[in-house]
């Protein structure tokens, strides 16, 4: 039983199907014993090297582990037991932490990214594949959801940001975080393991697990630690050529590993009559546990759009607010599903979405679209779906980014039980 429901038979033996072939094929970190070195006596610097293979340096006491910056604990490995007496209390519950089929690392996350310039190759993507958008300090990557369905994490570094770019295909969120934790500077693999449907990563320092899809730490010695998230929304490839001609895009043919990039390993996982993979207990019951939502989450609030009611025709511009503070939704057609159809430029278009402080000089902005464009009505500015004034009094200006995520509503409630959920 799955989501308290009977999971579609054949749907569940693809998607298991999919999971062991991940689980064979992909390549296979070394992992070790799994043991880390116990704490140091009295009040000591060590230097301790993970059965992954990186250096951490941690101070330790009689005591409990100081959080001082520039340090990090040491302890057991989380990877290989998640039930270790030194580590604090969980943060979730251990038993609905479950296998996903492949090892730790076994979807290889991309260490090493190589990157093309977007001027160069204009047409290396069809202009309706998603990537995942980035800008920091005006150095912008795109990072093809072909590369990402298949490897789930780049860790980068971006604008001089060490980063880790994330995508997890069963709950359809791509989420970036700063990979720096206390000071020190890490990186981050998968685990082979789900929570509510959703990747669960490892930080190679102390291997602690954390979600991807809200940046926690949840079990080991850094469980209850937040990592900093970066907005870096999923875009069509066509609309970041256009907003960042000077940005960069992966190299999917040097990644380090051979895969059949471009097609799709969880064919009509998008279909919303479907239950999501091994999804452990109830979803939410308002509205079905696939329907596409833009979520928003603001100093506690969190709402959750369904797509429907933020998009349609060419483009559409939802101006709205949260807990009092004014935002705008911008969306615009031209970005297929990653996960309808074989081929990932053949699924149905689900558009792009931006989410935006639409305050500009003290002054908020009220925007309509017009075509594939949106134009405020105070200054008659012309803006694209990434925020960025084309034309007008505003040209050249970019409007301040709301982290938000486009993912199923079953994912974004179980994370958010209190969201208020728009469908109409």
């Amino acid at each position: 039983m799955l989501n308290g429901r009977r999971l579609n038979v054949k749907r569940w033996l693809i998607l298991s199907a999919a999971a062991a072939v991940f689980a064979t094929a992909c390549s296979t970190a070394a992992t070790g014993d799994g043991e880390a070195a116990g704490a140091a006596d009295e009040s000591t610097t060590t230097e301790e090297t993970t059965t992954t293979g990186e250096t951490s340096t941690s101070v330790t006491t009689d005591d409990e582990p100081q959080a001082a910056i520039g340090v990090l604990p040491e302890g057991p490995s989380a990877l290989f037991d998640m039930r270790a007496d030194e580590f604090p209390d969980p943060l979730i519950e251990i038993d609905e932490i479950i296998s996903g089929g492949p090892p730790p690392d076994g979807i290889p996350p991309i260490e090493d990214p190589v990157f093309l310039p977007v001027i160069d190759n204009i047409d290396i993507l069809d202009p309706g594949e998603s990537v995942v958008a980035l800008e920091i300090d005006g150095d912008a990557r795109a990072y093809p959801v072909r590369a990402l369905i298949w490897h789930e994490i780049v860790n980068d570094t971006v604008g001089e940001v060490p980063v880790t770019v994330t995508y997890c295909p069963l709950c359809n969120s791509a989420t970036t975080y700063k990979r720096t934790i206390r000071g020190v500077e890490t990186t981050f693999g998968t685990s082979g393991r789900l929570f509510n449907s959703s990747l669960v990563m490892y930080d190679r320092a102390t291997e602690s697990l954390w979600t991807h899809f809200d940046g926690r730490g949840v079990v080991g010695v850094l469980a209850g630690e937040q990592l900093e998230s970066i907005p870096a929304p999923l875009m069509s490839w066509g609309d970041f050529r256009e907003a960042y001609p000077t940005g960069q895009i992966l190299d999917w043919t040097q990644t380090g590993t051979s895969r059949p990039y471009g097609t799709n390993p969880y064919t009509g996982y998008d279909d919303p009559a479907t239950d999501p993979f091994l999804f452990l207990g109830d979803a939410d019951g308002r509205t079905r546990a696939k329907q596409r939502v833009v979520g928003i989450e603001i100093d506690g609030v969190a709402k959750a759009y369904a797509l429907e009611v933020v998009s349609g025709g060419e483009a559409k511009a939802t101006n709205t607010e949260i807990d009092g503070l004014p935002i705008v939704i911008l969306w615009k057609a031209g970005q297929v599903s990653a996960l309808d159809t074989a081929s990932l430029d053949a699924g149905a278009d689900v558009g792009t979405v931006g989410v935006f402080n639409p305050v500009v000089d003290g002054q908020t902005l009220t925007f309509a679209a017009e075509g594939d464009r949106f134009v405020d009505a105070e200054t008659g500015s012309v803006w694209l779906v990434s925020g960025d004034a084309v034309s007008g009094p505003l040209q050249g200006t970019s409007l301040e980014r709301i982290d938000h995520l486009d993912t199923f509503w079953f994912a974004w409630s179980a994370f958010q039980p209190e969201t208020e959920l728009i469908e109409s």
